[in-house]
């Protein structure tokens, strides 16, 4: 797991400066290998998020169809949440997180978002536990869809 997390990083890095520099107003949220041949980029921008911008973030990243199946995607309602600015826009909500390694005897946390520190995230899970959790620990960090959306 820890190599996957690793290289969806990697992949980060370079999907978001391509992506970025080129378009300015558009987020690279997450970049998920979803399968050793699948890859997801989760974009976004003040706007929104529709067919046309999919479309050209597609075009900009071609040369990785030679390796990878590639979904360009909206965040949806149950958004990723990797940084601390993603957390911080996320307090008072819902969250499940997956680390990479075992914190406080596990790697799955659901909870509300209370605090987005400088360098980790603390939750308040159902039964009034909190958790604190670095951001560099995080594989995977969704918003949980409350129906808040719709």
């Amino acid at each position: 797991m820890t190599q996957v997390h690793e290289r969806e990083r990697e992949l980060h890095r370079e999907v978001a400066a391509r992506v970025e520099g080129a378009l300015p107003a558009v987020e690279v949220l997450a970049v998920e290998l979803r399968g050793p041949e699948q890859l997801c980029v989760y974009v976004d921008r003040p706007e929104g998020v529709d067919h046309e911008l999919c479309v050209e973030v597609t075009g900009m990243l071609r040369d990785y169809l030679e390796r990878y199946g590639l979904e360009v995607s909206s965040p949806g309602p149950e958004r990723p949440l990797r940084t601390r600015e993603h957390f911080a826009q996320a307090t008072g909500r819902r969250v499940a997180l997956r680390t990479a390694h075992e914190l406080a005897g596990r790697k799955r946390f659901r909870g509300e978002v209370v605090a987005a520190g400088e360098e980790r995230v603390t939750l308040s899970g159902a039964s009034g536990e909190r958790f604190e959790v670095p951001y560099d620990e995080i594989v995977r960090g969704n918003l949980i869809d409350e129906g808040l959306t719709r």
